[in-house]
């Protein structure tokens, strides 16, 4: 029988062939690489691999043992894994939502990785709308909400998704026509507001009561839902500051998106009450976070962090 470091070794070999890119990946020496194989290749009785200071090729044999060895490798690590989870906890059913349309192939991505990792545990996806995000959380309807930030009162993981703002404003409204603006320009018109049951320090984000330079920001009326509340919008009852993705997926002829230049972009991830500290969840949180696009620099921890002062709205 191969030891686990000879047939990651191997593996690994065949893979990349090229000893250092090997070595790198498993975090050993070149010459630790070389011994392995040769090691390998005594016991075969030939040479898995033609090396040249330029190249490093599979001969039949090792092409042979690479294909037969990789889906047995496969198999141990698969049953290896099942093992842990059922340790761990990483079985059953995991409830997961999106909170609005573009965020649903980030959570996608992240279910599928979490998939492969925890084929025993069953993943449910569902949307949920602003009136019943944090309602859903609450009373346990969902374990884990991919949101915007912030989201006050829950845990949150790392932002997983960023984007710029822009003031959505009617088609023919004199802002329309602008190529960029200013979050100076809320203190001027009505700003169309959240509904009623989302948290103060979302609303303060999205529609502050100050401009930057501390001169008011007249509220407008407020709307149900987002498409609601671009409706608002386009019947020319005020301005919204959206995130720029709402070009693309609430196109509307009778609404303009125009960018915010002097705005922080817009951050989205997932978001959980505190008290649910499942290795469910856990194991969700890090897929969410390795499947990322580009990944995020800051990977998750073992234990889910608190919820910060900034800390998270529907």
């Amino acid at each position: 029988m191969l030891e686990r470091l000879e047939t990651e070794t191997f593996l690994t070999l065949a893979e990349e062939l090229h000893f250092g890119r090997t070595a790198e990946r498993l975090r050993i020496t070149t010459g630790r690489v070389s011994q392995v194989i040769k090691a390998i290749e005594r016991r075969v009785g030939g040479l898995l691999f033609e090396r040249t200071s330029r190249s490093v090729r599979l001969t039949p044999v090792g092409r042979q043992l690479a294909d037969e060895l990789a889906p047995l490798a496969a198999g141990m690590e698969a049953a290896l894994r099942r093992a842990a989870d059922a340790a761990l906890g990483v079985t059953g059913e995991l409830r997961v939502a999106f909170l609005g349309e573009w965020t649903a192939p980030a959570l996608l991505k992240a279910v599928a990785l979490f998939g492969e990792r925890h084929p025993d545990c069953r993943v449910d996806v569902r949307e949920v709308q602003l009136s019943n995000s944090r309602a859903s959380l609450v009373d346990g309807s969902i374990d884990v909400l991919l949101a915007s930030f912030p989201f006050d009162g829950m845990a949150r993981g790392p932002a997983l998704l960023r984007e710029r703002r822009v003031l959505a404003v009617a088609a023919g409204h004199p802002l329309a026509g602008e190529e960029r603006l200013s979050l100076e320009v809320l203190a001027d018109h009505p700003v169309v507001q959240y509904p009623e049951v989302t948290s103060a320090g979302f609303k303060r984000d999205r529609t502050p009561d100050h401009t930057p330079s501390g001169r008011p920001v007249p509220k407008g009326p407020a709307g149900g839902s987002f498409s609601e509340m671009l409706s608002l919008v386009a019947m020319g009852r005020g301005v919204l500051p959206v995130g720029e993705h709402s070009r693309q997926y609430y196109p509307r002829p009778d609404v303009a998106y125009v960018p915010l230049h002097d705005a922080q972009p817009i951050e989205r991830g997932l978001v959980w009450r505190e008290g649910n500290t499942s290795e469910r969840l856990r194991a969700f949180v890090r897929a969410a976070t390795d499947a990322a696009d580009p990944p995020h620099p800051h990977a998750y921890r073992s234990d889910p962090p608190a919820a910060s002062p900034g800390r998270l709205g529907p």
